[in-house]
Order: structure tokens, then C-alpha cells, then sequence
């Protein structure tokens, strides 16, 4: 594999189905540029108490951010990495209760592919949101 070549091989912490330590998540499609995740948080992914680890709801929208990049057929010139996240905690996302995460492409320059995602419980309380900086391939060296 070349240094700058991303492939998945379904074992993602986060979506991939042969991970059976994973999160396993199920991500919709509505519409290019944007997903959706629906996820009930079960105890194994506590941090405090009845709530949800803070690295979980990081990683959640970072997923968010990574398929609405490439949504449901992505490809090698659509996959891109991390580069920088900021992540604003509001309220706790309580263990056993669903939330529901969006991910949007919020702009694209060269390689350079700027992204935001949100995290809300059933009622739409907002728990969670991040902005995020991701680079494409060809710019990881």
C-alpha cells in the first residue's frame, strides 16, 4: 500500500462491521455532504456514571464528519484524515438513551476539507458539537 493511500477494511473502531469490539454503527445517507447516525449508548461506553466517555462522543463526530465527507460510496480520492478537531461538550448524553449525530461538509479547499457535526439527544437538546479540519491523501506525508 502507498504511503498516502487509504483503504478500509471494515475493522473501523467505529463502523466497521468485522470489528466485534467496535462501535458498529448504522450512518444514513439524506444527501451529499451530510450524514446521520442514530446510536443508544450502552454501559461498556461509560465514563461517569450513567454518562456517555467524552472520547465516544469525540469519535462519534469524527465519524460523522468522516462519512459526510464521502457518504455511502466512498472512495480512495474521497477518504480523508483527521487533522484537527475541536469538540464543545453542553450536556451529558446519558447511557441506554439514544442520540442522533449529523455530520456536514462545510467547505472545500485543495485538499483541505472543512467539516461540522452535532450530537442531540431525542427531545433535539443539542449535547455535543465539533468543527474539524480534514486532509486528503495526497496532503499526508
Amino acid at each position: 500500500m502507498a504511503q498516502d493511500e487509504l483503504k478500509d477494511d471494515h475493522f473501523c473502531f467505529a463502523c466497521g462491521e468485522h470489528n466485534p469490539d467496535g462501535l458498529r454503527l448504522h450512518i444514513e445517507y439524506p444527501a451529499p455532504g451530510f450524514c446521520r447516525i442514530e446510536f443508544i449508548p450502552e454501559r461498556k461506553f461509560q465514563g461517569w456514571q450513567g454518562i456517555l466517555h467524552g472520547g465516544i462522543i469525540s469519535t462519534l463526530l469524527d465519524e460523522a464528519f468522516a462519512h459526510a465527507l464521502g457518504g455511502s460510496a466512498r472512495a480512495a480520492g474521497e477518504a480523508a484524515v483527521t487533522a484537527e478537531m475541536t469538540v464543545r461538550f453542553k450536556k451529558p448524553a446519558r447511557i441506554g438513551r439514544k442520540v442522533i449525530v449529523e455530520g456536514r461538509v462545510v467547505g472545500e479547499k485543495a485538499r483541505v476539507i472543512e467539516c461540522e457535526s452535532v450530537m442531540r439527544d431525542e427531545s433535539g437538546q443539542e449535547l455535543a458539537s465539533g468543527k474539524l479540519i480534514k486532509i486528503k491523501p495526497a496532503a499526508i506525508r
